[in-house]
């Protein structure tokens, strides 16, 4: 089979499973089989003569030829998904950006940078989606998303190891801080000793393969008592007005603390700096994403307070 008889349905299946990282996830966002799904991949890698993918326990990985196929891919299949957009009348893509977004960027800056955006620029249309960072990473790398808001904790190491290596564009560096009920003794100052916050009930999100647990305060010498776990930040801040416990908050989320809730820095301890990374593919930005960029920049300063001195 000569490659360049590969089918446009076996195209999409490939860039599926580059995207979501195992043959079985892209099989249930498609809605086939995971044999389908299989059975596609075995084509594509015959016509190219190459394992595209190298399968292991913690699900597929591309190899230097899936590379090079999902770069052809990615390009081929946006300019059938373009011809489609036109053949139906719909806005030509040149005026659409895709952004992938961190969970809590959702809550303040995301809204705030497509409200900015569509003041300025009304004929630009955005569209989100969000994730943990190898699953945005990853919606880069498939050409899925055109921008990713990504937050980064120490060593701050790249997002992935592929190549090329994606642009990385640090739009704000702060402190991890702590949300305690208003009625908490510790409520009573505007910054808490690491030291307090031993032995204290906590809000955290559940963890995962990909997403480590977040809500605990980092490096505590004790084993957490963990009361109540939930995904949704803003779920997480209304437990804490709630009384429920405390909860970790990253600085573009305070000014989004409901009624009952304060947000304190924390001293001593090693804490935990967070890094706010604008990621995209090593390619010129066009300018709807360009000026989608600056408004997430922009949004980013407003949202996060200057650290204390």
């Amino acid at each position: 089979m000569d490659f360049g008889n590969v089918s446009l349905t076996g195209l999409r299946v490939f860039r599926e499973v580059a995207e979501r990282g195992t043959l079985t996830s892209a099989a249930t966002a498609l809605g086939y089989t995971q044999s389908g799904v299989s059975r596609q991949i075995a084509a594509l890698e015959r016509a190219a003569r190459a394992p595209l993918l190298e399968r292991r326990r913690d699900g597929a990985r591309l190899t230097p030829a899936g590379h090079i196929v999902l770069r052809r891919a990615v390009a081929v299949l946006d300019h059938i998904d373009a011809t489609t957009r036109e053949l139906d009348g719909l806005p030509a893509k040149a005026g659409t950006v895709r952004l992938g977004w961190y969970t809590s960027a959702g809550a303040v800056v995301i809204p705030r940078a497509i409200a900015a955006l569509r003041r300025s620029h009304p004929a630009i249309t955005v569209i989100t989606r969000e994730g943990s960072t190898p699953a945005l990473v990853r919606a880069l790398r498939a050409g899925r998303v055109d921008l990713a808001l990504l937050a980064s904790v120490p060593p701050f190491r790249p997002p992935d190891t592929e190549s090329p290596p994606l642009v990385l564009r640090t739009l704000a560096e702060r402190s991890l801080s702590v949300a305690v009920p208003a009625t908490h003794p510790l409520a009573l100052a505007d910054s808490v000793d690491v030291a307090d916050l031993r032995g204290q009930r906590w809000i955290a999100s559940p963890s995962s393969r990909e997403e480590k647990l977040m809500g605990v305060w980092p490096g505590l010498d004790e084993r957490p008592e963990i009361a109540h776990t939930a995904r949704d930040w803003l779920a997480k801040l209304h437990l804490v007005a709630a009384g429920c416990g405390l909860t970790t908050v990253p600085s573009s989320l305070a000014s989004a603390a409901p009624p009952g809730v304060r947000v304190l820095n924390v001293r001593g301890g090693p804490g935990e700096q967070r890094r706010i990374l604008l990621a995209r593919l090593p390619h010129p930005l066009p300018e709807p994403a360009a000026r989608l960029a600056d408004a997430l920049h922009a949004a980013v300063a407003e949202a996060i307070p200057p650290e204390p001195t």
